[in-house]
């Protein structure tokens, strides 16, 4: 069974781009636009999510919702990788309890390495 990346990024172009990637190396997509609640995760239960830190129309920043789901002991094990901007996303990423951080932009080749390190 292909390994489940959950992709929630408010820009389209990289939600599609992102899309063709993942789905190429194998894995199978799950793609927001938009945040989405900690119940509805645990319902998607991916193998790894990958989170925008600027979700532009969601009340929550990426970092919170990541926050929010290192707290969930059912979900504290999935690996999270805050994908910014953000000139302090390092920060970001360890304040939140992310397993990593990738920039953007991205360089296609690093950010497959990244994924690859949580789920081969």
């Amino acid at each position: 069974m292909a390994k489940r990346i959950l992709v929630i990024d408010d820009d389209p172009d990289i939600l599609s781009i992102l899309d063709i990637i993942f789905v190429e190396e194998g894995y199978e997509t799950i793609l927001y636009q938009s945040g989405t609640t900690i119940e509805h995760i645990k319902i998607l239960h991916p193998d790894l999510i990958l989170l925008d830190v600027r979700i532009i129309g969601f009340p929550k920043t990426g970092a919170q919702i990541c926050a929010e789901i290192k707290n969930e002991l059912e979900l504290e094990a999935i690996p999270v990788l805050l994908v910014s901007a953000e000139i302090n996303v390092p920060e970001l990423a360890e304040s939140c309890g992310a397993n990593g951080y990738v920039n953007k932009p991205f360089d296609i080749e690093n950010l497959l390495a990244k994924v690859k390190e949580f789920i081969p």
